[in-house]
Parts: C-alpha cells; sequence; structure tokens
C-alpha cells in the first residue's frame, strides 16, 4: 500500500511540475501574408529609442524572438540589406493592483455589504456593522510581446502579433521565448482574437 501511495505521489507532483512549466497566453494576430509567400530572412529593426538606448536587455528580446522565428520557417539574414523582411518587438509589463473583492459578488449587496478603509488598511464589513478584517490587496501584472513583420522593400506590415499573459511577478525574460512563440503558433495565419495559445516555458 505504501508503494502504491508514493507512486501516485510521485506521479502527482511530476505532473504538477509539468503544469508549471506551461504557460498560458492570450494572443491576437493580424496578417496580410500572400498566401503564395514562403518565410525567407529577416533581420530586426529597431526603433529610434531602442537604438539609442541598446542593451542587454534588448538583446536578450531579440534572441527570444529568434527562436520562435527559427520555429516558424524564418532565417536569419547575414546581411541584413538583403533580407526579406524586418522584425520589430516590444516587451513591456504593468502592474494592476486589483483586489479579488472588486468582483460585484462580494460587495455591492453581494456577500459583503460594503467596503471601507481606516489607517492605510482596506477592510471588508459584512455580517453586522462591527464585523470586519483587514485584507491585502495583491498586485498582479500584466507581460506583453508585440512582434510586426514588415517586407523589408516596400515596408509593408505584413503581420502583426500581441501576445499577453498575467501573474503575480513582474518577472518576463524567462518568458519572452514562450510568448514569441505563441505569437508566431498560427503563422502566416490570424485566428479569433482574442485567443488562448498554450507553450513551453523553455527550461
Amino acid at each position: 500500500m505504501r508503494k502504491v501511495l508514493s507512486v501516485l505521489i510521485a506521479t502527482l507532483a511530476l505532473t504538477a511540475c509539468a503544469s508549471l512549466r506551461q504557460l498560458s497566453n492570450e494572443v491576437s494576430t493580424y496578417s496580410l501574408w500572400p498566401a503564395d509567400r514562403k518565410p525567407a530572412t529577416y533581420t530586426f529593426e529597431r526603433l529610434p529609442s531602442q537604438q539609442a538606448n541598446a542593451s542587454p536587455q534588448q538583446q536578450m528580446l531579440e534572441d527570444a524572438a529568434h527562436q520562435a522565428l527559427e520555429k516558424a520557417g524564418f532565417t536569419l539574414a547575414a546581411d541584413p540589406q538583403a533580407a526579406d523582411v524586418t522584425v520589430t518587438l516590444g516587451a513591456r509589463v504593468s502592474a494592476h493592483d486589483r483586489s479579488p473583492y472588486d468582483d460585484p459578488f462580494w460587495w455591492r449587496g453581494g456577500l459583503y455589504s460594503h467596503r471601507f478603509y481606516t489607517r492605510g488598511w482596506p477592510y471588508y464589513r459584512g455580517f453586522g456593522p462591527h464585523f470586519g478584517y483587514p485584507f491585502y490587496d495583491t498586485p498582479t501584472y500584466e507581460r506583453e510581446v508585440a512582434l510586426l513583420i514588415r517586407d523589408r522593400k516596400t515596408a509593408q506590415p505584413l503581420y502583426e502579433a500581441r501576445v499577453t499573459n498575467d501573474g503575480y511577478s513582474p518577472a518576463i525574460n524567462s518568458l519572452l521565448s514562450a510568448m514569441f512563440e505563441a505569437g508566431l503558433k498560427d503563422f502566416p495565419y490570424s485566428g479569433a482574437n482574442p485567443r488562448r495559445v498554450v507553450t513551453q516555458i523553455a527550461s
């Protein structure tokens, strides 16, 4: 019996670890990619602000996108001037101080009668005028990447992708590859916007 329980516990632990390596993304893509055009060579195009503030972070962004672009069939051009397309990237993290009790179920006549703050502490009062308890708002973060592919000669936009996900940490570096992969997963096709795309986080 103990052996069976040990096997079950180990299996559950492995399953939990595997699920933690998956990233659920909300993806929106817009495509004008010609049906008869094949992915070819590309080069990264940095905006003036990105050139002025070139940093290891910008290089990390491009390295992460490079992996996703290769999976989509592109090859980094040896000569940027001979590239078939240019790729522009962006990334940002936004904080949201949203409380779970912002849901109308929890107040405005719901489970809790009203919400009040005192001495810098948010309290929620319900079940009578003297009942209350402290509640800390937990900030969440929206992590977002954007990718734009243009024809290098004409500068015509051909494919645009925006990828977001939420979490309790602002850390995004380890998620970049998985996020760009989500944005290019259906390339060159678009789809329902937004849609949920699950990718694997690189170890």
